[in-house]
């Protein structure tokens, strides 16, 4: 039933280019022939019906760390504005973890073996290269075929040494809840959170970056604008999800280290990937970029063409929702917007920028060219823009083909 709600909401949230994309490079019939990974609610009844109830739970228990595992999500603290402010008031972070069953025992084979054909792995290199390839395909994979747990919950140690319970998870076996930090942290610094047993966390700790109300921060887009991932190419998608090296956009990794060191931001990454992409997206980003949160999807999909629609459908819609609430975290904090033109973060940029009256102060879209699918695609064309960024300051966006080309405009920030 979850599943069906998710899906419903993704096709009343399709913008018009969304659909004229999915159906013009293939994503529905793509999507049909994907195999099913199988159901995400593989236990007990008592456990799958009382997930409705969240955090209300009565049936909740604890992980068990013989069969269960959890993640748990870095995050951003920041001191909420009080309306009369005489004194600063305490920190405060959403805390977010995700709970799975281990060891399901699930055959991914076949679904392996359709993306490998999907993909024409089987045309290159030699046996031994194709079997690697497999063998990595089916560990990027295996987040997706892994049962939810909803129902538990787990005690973490905060970094002021207290005990605090998060969970229980929901239908789709994730939790949020506020947490109140001690005062004595500074801006900038960042602390670690690990479960009471670190074996359940089986990605390590998590880590709290904290951020004073006032200074810069960065919204950064991922698939297409700082990583490689051939967002209109339903095959693009698969191939460097699930077999290929993450690949950095040339030139970004640097440009990011300039605004890092001189803006000194606070970081937010914005993905409309789901969740189960959360450890891939990590290492990637802490490997290549300044660390910051990873905002993603609050559904585990299961299937795969639930992954497609996540990244295809809606994107405006739940990155507007996701930017509304780093503003309710961050409303004096200056904005630095960047993203690509292969989804739709002009048209969300453009949103937030309207909504949020001088919350923004620059967005630039990276123009994708390098992508056969975008060749002759009207979203880089010059209407699409002007329409985006309707009543936005021309002198507050900026395309960009070359990442070099923008390090003026960086450097104009740092007066702004």
């Amino acid at each position: 039933m979850q599943r069906a709600l998710d899906r419903a909401r993704l096709l009343y949230q399709e913008t018009r280019g969304e659909k004229s994309t999915r159906k013009n490079e293939g994503f529905p019939s793509t999507e049909r022939s994907l195999p099913n990974l199988g159901s995400p609610f593989s236990i007990p009844i008592t456990q799958n019906i009382s997930s409705y109830l969240g955090k209300n739970n009565p049936f909740a228990g604890p992980v068990n760390p013989k069969t269960e595992s959890v993640w748990l999500f870095d995050n951003t603290a920041y001191r909420p504005i009080h309306p009369y402010p005489h004194a600063a008031q305490p920190w405060q972070a959403s805390f977010s973890a995700a709970f799975f069953k281990t060891e399901t025992g699930k055959d991914i084979s076949k679904v392996v073996a359709d993306i490998a054909d999907k993909i024409g792995l089987k045309k290159e290199g030699s046996e031994e290269e194709r079997e690697r390839g497999e063998q990595t395909i089916a560990k990027r994979l295996q987040p997706f075929a892994d049962v939810v747990a909803p129902a538990r919950w787990v005690e973490v140690k905060l970094p002021d040494g207290k005990r605090q319970r998060l969970g229980p998870g929901g239908r789709s076996a994730t939790s949020q809840q506020i947490i109140t930090f001690p005062s004595n942290h500074t801006n900038g610094q960042v602390v670690e959170t690990d479960a009471v047993n670190a074996e359940l966390t089986p990605i390590g700790p998590m880590t709290t970056t904290f951020a004073e109300p006032e200074g810069w921060l960065v919204i950064s887009d991922v698939d297409d604008t700082i990583k490689v991932t051939l967002t209109p190419s339903p095959v693009g998608i698969l191939r460097s999800t699930f077999l290929s090296d993450p690949e950095v956009i040339a030139s970004m990794p640097p440009l990011y280290t300039h605004i890092q060191s001189l803006l000194n931001p606070t970081w937010f990454y914005l993905s409309a990937s789901p969740y189960n992409l959360y450890p891939f997206l990590r290492t990637f980003l802490h490997a290549n970029y300044p660390k910051g949160t990873i905002l993603l999807r609050d559904a585990s999909w299961m299937d795969l063409s639930g992954f497609f629609m996540s990244l295809t459908m809606g994107t405006e819609a739940y990155k507007t929702g996701e930017m509304d609430k780093v503003h309710s975290w961050l409303p004096k904090r200056k904005v630095l917007c960047v993203g690509d033109s292969t989804q739709s973060d002009p048209e969300a940029y453009g949103n937030i920028y309207r909504k949020h009256k001088g919350w923004v102060k620059k967005i630039f879209i990276r123009k994708v060219t390098d992508v056969a699918e975008m060749a002759s695609d009207e979203k880089n064309s010059p209407e699409r823009f002007e329409k985006a960024f309707k009543d936005v300051p021309k002198d507050v966006w900026q395309l960009f083909e070359d990442p070099n080309d923008l390090y003026a405009a960086v450097d104009a920030l740092k007066a702004t």
